[in-house]
Formats: structure tokens, sequence, C-alpha cells
């Protein structure tokens, strides 16, 4: 008995000659296999891609929070004529968290320049391990009667 395949348009004497038409369990098999290898890996580079993003948005936060500390201290320069050396220390609200952040100002060997180092942290006792730390200078103007 002949069979005509409605597709190809040709006659077929058996039905073992027909080319198969789906996967076999072997094939199946390799696909999930190469699937299994694959998702974890994908998975884990999306955790480091997410913790990455998490560690730079902290250093953005702390070196907004230095800046600001800079900030104020260049204010209290502008409004009191004189800075404070020594270490300070206090804390910021910022993005709903609380920064901590150190201060330390000394002068120079040039007269009436200051360098201030900040050192930012989100824990209360991390002095030890910052996110950021800024160096800043200052320059407290010479109030000597020459013009």
């Amino acid at each position: 008995m002949q069979r005509t395949d409605p597709l190809r348009g040709e006659a077929n004497r058996s039905l073992a000659t027909l080319a198969p038409l789906g996967f076999t369990l072997v094939e199946v098999m390799v696909a999930l296999a190469v699937v299994a290898v694959a998702l974890p890996a994908l998975l884990v580079t999306l955790s480091q891609q997410l913790d990455g993003l998490r560690y730079l948005e902290d250093r953005t936060h702390a070196q907004w929070v230095a800046a600001n500390r800079l900030a104020e201290l260049r204010l209290v320069l502008g409004a009191k004529g004189s800075l404070q050396t020594g270490q300070v220390s206090g804390s910021e609200e910022l993005a709903g968290r609380s920064w901590y952040w150190w201060s330390e100002g000394e002068e120079t060997e040039v007269p009436g320049f200051f360098r201030y180092q900040i050192v930012v942290s989100d824990q209360e006792d991390g002095e030890a391990a910052p996110v950021h730390t800024l160096d800043g200078y200052l320059a407290q103007e010479q109030s000597n009667g020459a013009r």
C-alpha cells in the first residue's frame, strides 16, 4: 500500500522512510543540560551586578556627605574668618540612612592654608573602614595691614 504525503507531494512506501518530525530524547536531555548549566551562571552574574550597583550607590552618597561637610567648613570660614583644627565627628541623614563622618584639620607649611581629611562611613564605628575619604584644602585670609 502506497501512502502519499500531502505536504511533500510524494508517495512513500512505508512509515520508516518518513523524516522524524520532532526531537529525540537525547536532544531534549542535552538541551536541558545546557540550560541547567547556563541559568545558574546568569543568576550569579545578575547577583554580582546588583551588589555592584549597591556599592556604587553607597559610595555616591558617601561622596555627597563628604562634599557637604567641606561646604560647611567653607561656610564657617566665610562667616568666622577662621578655621578649627583637630578632629571633629558627626552624623548626617541622607537618602533615608545615617552616615557618620570624621573630619580632621591641620595647618600646612603654608601659613593660613589648611588641609582637611573627611572620612565617611555608613557604620558608627566605621572610621577604620570608610566608604569614602575626601581631602580638601582651604585658605584663610591673612589679615596683615599691607595691601
